[in-house]
């Protein structure tokens, strides 16, 4: 990833290194309402908690969400560093 390519806090994207390149996740809306589509989610407080117990599988549903549906494999990822992402890009995502 390049200078011009960093991650922009601003607009609530994380870095994470996914198969040796790291890339930017964000939670977007669309990347959202593809979340909750996947989890069967009908409101945020059931994503909220759905989102505290995700399996590896979640975690990959998830990171190809905010990714624009981009291919991630388990194991071009760790997985610590995949949920602290993930988290992060949510903080900021649903933070005003």
């Amino acid at each position: 990833m390049g200078a011009s390519e960093m991650p922009n806090g601003a607009r609530g994207e994380v870095a994470l290194e996914i198969g040796g390149e790291v890339r930017s996740i964000c939670l977007t809306l669309g990347a959202l309402a593809q979340i909750e589509a996947a989890f069967g989610c009908r409101k945020l407080s059931e994503l909220d908690a759905r989102m505290r117990a995700l399996s590896a599988a979640d975690l990959l549903i998830v990171l190809r969400a905010m990714l624009n549906g981009a291919e991630v494999h388990a194991e071009d990822v760790a997985p610590g560093a995949a949920a602290r992402a993930v988290a992060e890009a949510f903080r900021l995502g649903l933070s005003e």
